[in-house]
């Protein structure tokens, strides 16, 4: 009885809730039908920028998307007659819709929406690319009824909207166009091609139906109108939809560090040749070089392609007790950054390995004194480089190769000698190696984790389908709360669920005419 009255006071509930909502509100923009078409707004503001590089080049490319594209290209490109063909090239002179003045002779293309990037009518100048006739080409369009410079990101945002992108595509072109090594490229191509966002909107419709089932066996279930084992086939969907979640998210941030860069740490005592290690890798006087140790006080950062993946190198003081005050913070600078480095280039001078001492036990508590104790899997991801090999006898060459030959700790040992390039490629391909292993391939497997978001995200949601697990047998109504979280947080993944300070994020770091 109390159970009949519950369920009516929750229909009830739901049905007021519904109803006080009133109807979903408009997009300014942009609003897509059930049947996939686009409507554009009357009142919608048609957007214009140079959408290729900056600076002189041979052709620049003004693309404009809104409803008042096609009156623009007729008024400057002199199309009053007929409508253009559909993406089809015309060369014109372009003119001033003011003074009738011939601007350029160009390029000139029609994309009617909603077959086009923005989903709007939209069309391009291809011109040339000199700065005055971009700066005169753009003036002019400014000068047309309607129309207004694009924000940054906003055409992209429009496509979204329109629902020509998803949000993880999004992000992917944004990616895409920020790449700056191969492995970047692949990754972000991956991205925009819809991987991710398919295995998102894989998971938000098994919680959708998920989700209906619950709803259902609560409202349903004493009618007698659900079939048995509705239950079990959502405790199953669930349990496995959770494990494959927390699959996605045990990947050791390889996504974030190919999109972000491999953070690589330079550090070791004073004068190893830290420094001369990172310009030698820059191939350039990055960092100052002195026979005076200390010199280097504050971290230096440089960036680097190392076989076409991203990594950030960084050289740090030199680890030693000090009295001076600046030294002591590029000390402490320096042991915070080993803590927070994919990998740690531990620099010793092989000169100063004592004679009377096994190289192997030297290198040992050498590597304990530098590396954070509360980490015991640091060690596996540094390099251990003995440096100035040139300034070792025959003797002592072969005293420290014999060493090393027992080595079997997790760090691999190079020796090299920044002076002479002695044995810098054997470093190179070892440092390749383990860059490539923390990236992984892009290509290969599942789609990878690319955002900080994402994987905020997607924890949520595992906490969530926990929640659903924790009250199925005791509150189904608290329960079927969990696996509506969960949904919400796949969705603000995948843009189809969250405030609007999501667009936000993600479009403003867009440049103008994207």
């Amino acid at each position: 009885m109390l159970w009949s009255v519950y369920r009516g006071l929750r229909k009830a509930a739901v049905s007021a809730f519904k109803s006080s909502r009133g109807p979903p509100p408009v997009r300014r923009l942009l609003c897509t039908c059930d049947n996939g078409n686009t409507n554009r707004l009357a009142d919608a503001d048609t957007i214009f920028a140079l959408s290729s590089g900056h600076g002189r080049c041979g052709v620049a490319v003004v693309r404009v998307s809104g409803p008042a594209s096609l009156s623009a290209l007729r008024t400057m490109a002199g199309l009053k007659h007929k409508p253009p063909l559909p993406r089809t090239a015309l060369l014109r002179s372009i003119t001033d819709p003011r003074t009738k003045e011939v601007l350029d002779r160009g390029l000139v293309l029609w994309f009617p929406g909603p077959h086009s990037f923005t989903g709007e009518d939209s069309a391009e100048f291809h011109i040339h690319g000199g700065p005055a006739v971009v700066s005169a080409v753009l003036q002019a369009l400014g000068s047309v009824a309607g129309m207004r410079p694009a924000e940054a990101g906003e055409f992209t945002r429009r496509a979204f909207q329109a629902g020509k992108l998803g949000l993880t595509e999004v992000e992917g072109l944004g990616d895409l166009i920020h790449a700056e090594t191969e492995a970047q490229r692949r990754q972000a191509l991956r991205q925009m091609s819809g991987d991710l966002e398919r295995l998102y909107q894989d998971w938000s419709s098994r919680l959708k139906r998920s989700l209906a089932h619950v709803e259902a066996f609560i409202d349903f279930s004493e009618d007698e109108l659900i079939e048995e084992g509705v239950m079990d086939q959502v405790d199953r969907s669930i349990s496995e939809l959770r494990s494959e979640v927390e699959r996605h998210l045990q990947d050791e941030r390889r996504g974030e560090r190919l999109r972000s860069g491999v953070h690589v740490v330079i550090a070791g005592s004073t004068n190893a040749g830290k420094s001369s290690l990172l310009n030698t890798l820059c191939q350039r006087p990055a960092a100052i070089v002195s026979p005076i140790a200390g010199t280097t006080r504050d971290v230096v950062e440089t960036a680097l392609d190392i076989g076409g993946f991203p990594v950030v190198l960084s050289d740090t003081a030199g680890l030693r007790e000090s009295a001076d005050l600046v030294e002591r913070e590029g000390v402490r600078r320096a042991r915070q950054r080993v803590e927070q480095a994919d990998l740690t280039l531990v620099v010793v001078d092989c000169a100063q390995i004592p004679l009377n001492r096994p190289t192997i036990s030297f290198l040992q508590d050498h590597l304990k004194d530098l590396l954070p104790s509360q980490d015991p899997t640091h060690t596996e991801r540094c390099i251990v480089v003995l440096n100035k090999l040139d300034l070792l006898t025959e003797q002592r060459r072969e005293r420290l190769h014999s060493d090393l030959g027992s080595w079997t700790a997790p760090p691999s040992v190079c020796c090299i000698s920044c002076h002479t390039q002695e044995g810098l490629q054997n470093f190179l391909s070892e440092l390749h190696l383990r860059v490539q292993q923390l990236c992984g391939d892009p290509l290969s497997g599942g789609p990878s984790l690319t955002q900080a978001r994402h994987r905020s995200h997607l924890q949520q949601c595992v906490s969530a389908l926990g929640q659903f697990q924790s009250f199925r047998d005791s509150d189904l109504a608290l329960a079927s709360e969990g696996v509506r979280l969960a949904l919400t947080c796949i969705g603000r993944i995948t843009g189809r669920v969250g405030p609007e300070e999501i667009l936000d994020i993600i479009f403003k770091d867009f440049c103008i005419g994207k």
